[in-house]
């Protein structure tokens, strides 16, 4: 899997130009979009079928800092998927010398956006299903 690259911007820092803590969780957003797009199962396909895909926990362990300018790459892989549900790690490295800076996972379901219920992505996008599967990693 490609590593997902960026910069850190200005807004994403606090008063000592470091990145303020809760940006974490959207970076782990953006590249867990990256992912999904790159294996050919975009999040907006999934929501023109009818599916939302809530977050149900995340986590976020900070190592070193990372400033404004820093150039950083994420590491992401789905490490549980079952049709219903899936889980997606991420390390945060500064591209400069490749420290880890921030490592977390985040956890999802599918639902139906309407019913609002639990539902399989098996049975309502067999296509998209698969594609997940085969890009599961084990750990």
């Amino acid at each position: 899997m490609e590593k997902y690259y960026r910069q850190v911007f200005y807004y994403e820092t606090d008063k000592m130009a470091i990145v303020h803590n809760a940006n974490y969780l959207r970076i782990f957003e953006e590249a867990r979009l990256f992912f999904m797009e790159r294996i050919g199962v975009p999040y907006p396909q999934i929501e023109e079928a009818g599916i939302l895909i809530p977050q149900v926990d995340a986590y976020v362990r900070y190592h070193q800092t990372l400033k404004y300018g820093d150039e950083f790459y994420v590491e992401v892989r789905m490490t549980e998927f079952n049709g219903a549900r899936m889980k997606f790690q991420y390390e945060i490295h500064r591209a400069s010398d490749d420290e880890l800076t921030a490592s977390g996972y985040t956890s999802h379901c599918f639902i139906d956006e309407v019913k609002r219920l639990p539902l399989s992505l098996k049975k309502h996008m067999p296509e998209a299903y698969e594609r997940m599967v085969q890009n599961k990693e084990t750990e």
